[in-house]
């Protein structure tokens, strides 16, 4: 059994474009949804029921003028959103979806690409996709997006050591830095939420932070900043960078998933994807409740939540981790 490339091109395909349609129809369903929960209408005008409600979103985004600063740096001003959809998009290769399948002479795994490293390379493509947000708001030359740029670095950096932090016991637990391994492993044992219950805490609080989610949303705090590091952009550069913002919701939630919730284990190993796909629902529900009910921290509150309450306890789950590996 083999898997040429012109599969894993076909399952690159096949993963970018069911992402998309997860990110376009993850904002009807979450408009909705608070919408429902805030006793007031979500969107209801365009097609039966709203249903065409992202569609109109994009057209809109296609068809707006795309305008742009005077004294801006031109070529990093537009490459900067490019740059924060692809390393968006390309790190759900790593995420495994399913056991995988033989079709013929053929073994289709259920993952773009089995890395041996794949939790450090989803990682590196999230930092690398920050760049994005520092440099899009810094190229812009306006004082508004310089101050969101800012914000959203002293952020992001401040959360990656938590979520990183977070991340050692499963990885100690499973004894591998790849997803596939770490699936594996909760499918043979029980799945890590239980013994890594810290570390999911941690895990999800850091990456609402990482996503810019409320109640972390102070990047793009309307009532402060005009709307972050975005305010000079327009047009389909901005749709790049909600789409960015959206898809990594998506895919940390998805990692989420695979580190703790035992990925696409379920009761029937057939229907590994659908497992997968409800886990991964049932978690951007949760990001979308608390978007919901929670209030926004003070910048000040904010930078104290993060330094000296998960990181300590971050900390101590894989300390405490690694030292009941060694002792068993």
């Amino acid at each position: 059994m083999n898997e040429p490339w012109w599969i894993d091109a076909a399952k690159a395909v096949v993963i970018v474009n069911l992402l998309l349609l997860t990110f376009a129809y993850m904002t009807l369903v979450e408009r909705k949804l608070i919408g429902r929960m805030q006793l007031r209408y979500g969107p209801n005008r365009a097609g039966p029921r709203g249903i065409l409600q992202p569609i109109a979103d994009l057209v809109k985004l296609i068809r707006k003028e795309a305008f742009y600063p005077a004294t801006a740096i031109e070529v990093l001003y537009i490459s900067a959103p490019a740059l924060s959809a692809a390393t968006a998009l390309a790190a759900f290769a790593v995420i495994p979806f399913g056991e995988g399948w033989h079709v013929g002479d053929y073994y289709i795994s259920g993952q773009v690409a089995n890395v041996s490293i794949g939790l450090i390379l989803l990682f590196a493509l999230g930092s690398v996709g920050i760049y994005g947000f520092i440099v899009g708001g810094w190229a812009s030359d306006s004082k508004y997006s310089l101050l969101g740029a800012m914000r959203t670095c002293a952020q992001l950096v401040s959360y990656e050591v938590s979520l990183a932090l977070s991340v050692l016991g499963v990885v100690i637990m499973a004894g591998s830095l790849s997803l596939v391994d770490i699936v594996a492993d909760q499918r043979e044992n029980w799945w890590f939420a239980g013994p890594q219950f810290v570390g999911l805490i941690v895990f999800f609080i850091a990456g609402i932070a990482e996503t810019n989610r409320a109640p972390f949303d102070l990047p793009e705090a309307e009532t402060e900043l005009v709307a972050g590091y975005l305010t000079e952009y327009s047009g389909m550069r901005f749709g790049l960078f909600s789409m960015a913002e959206y898809v990594n919701m998506i895919v940390l939630s998805a990692l989420c998933v695979t580190l703790f919730l035992g990925g696409w284990v379920g009761p029937v190993a057939a229907l590994g994807p659908l497992w997968f796909l409800l886990k991964l629902l049932a978690v951007l529900f949760i990001f979308i409740w608390l978007r919901t009910t929670v209030p926004r921290l003070r910048y000040d509150q904010l930078m104290a939540f993060g330094w000296k309450v998960l990181l300590p306890v971050a900390t101590i789950n894989a300390l405490v981790t690694a030292a009941l590996v060694v002792a068993l």
